[in-house]
């Protein structure tokens, strides 16, 4: 089942901006409030950086008219340092609004580094999504101290009742 609220245009393929464009308003009038997409790695890879633009500005200019917040993972776990550098100034120039580590379907997830750079250079202006291996409160905890405004984790419900076995009065135990 699709979860509407966060859909992924192109999450591996190379399209062209019409396509793209086009793949981000068909999720949009289908209620998708966020989209996430990765970036072009190969184009990031090579330096051709208005190549991998041109993608994330199509899908920008489709999604913010309708409010639609746009993540850009980067699989950082496939990059060197100044590629990471280079895709989250990319995403800043072409206004996307989140950074994100990984899809949780490369070769590896996030790193408190890779974390680390992307708020970095990014700073306050954008978001930072860690995602791709939080498995424990701890990992999510470390990921929020180095940066991180959000987390992706397929383990929520175990992180939660972590949190609600640490401090049962917090949360209303017993009542």
């Amino acid at each position: 089942m699709c979860d509407p609220e966060a859909w992924s245009p192109s999450r591996w393929a190379p399209a062209c901006q019409s396509l793209v464009a086009w793949e981000a308003e068909q999720l949009i009038a289908r209620g998708a409030r966020e989209l996430d997409m990765v970036v072009q790695i190969g184009a990031l890879i090579e330096g051709d950086y208005a190549r991998a633009a041109a993608d994330v500005r199509a899908v920008v200019q489709a999604a913010h008219p309708s409010g639609v917040l746009v993540k850009l993972i980067l699989e950082t776990a496939l990059l060197d340092t100044d590629q990471k550098i280079a895709g989250c100034l990319l995403a800043e120039a072409c206004g996307a609004d989140y950074v994100k580590t990984s899809t949780g379907f490369g070769p590896g997830g996030e790193t408190l580094e890779d974390v680390r750079l992307m708020r970095a250079i990014v700073g306050p202006k954008l978001g930072v999504k860690a995602a791709g291996g939080i498995r424990s409160l701890e990992t999510a905890l470390r990921m929020v101290e180095a940066g991180a405004s959000r987390l992706g984790t397929s383990r929520g419900p175990e992180i939660f009742q972590e949190i609600v076995s640490r401090t049962p009065a917090a949360v209303g135990a017993g009542t």
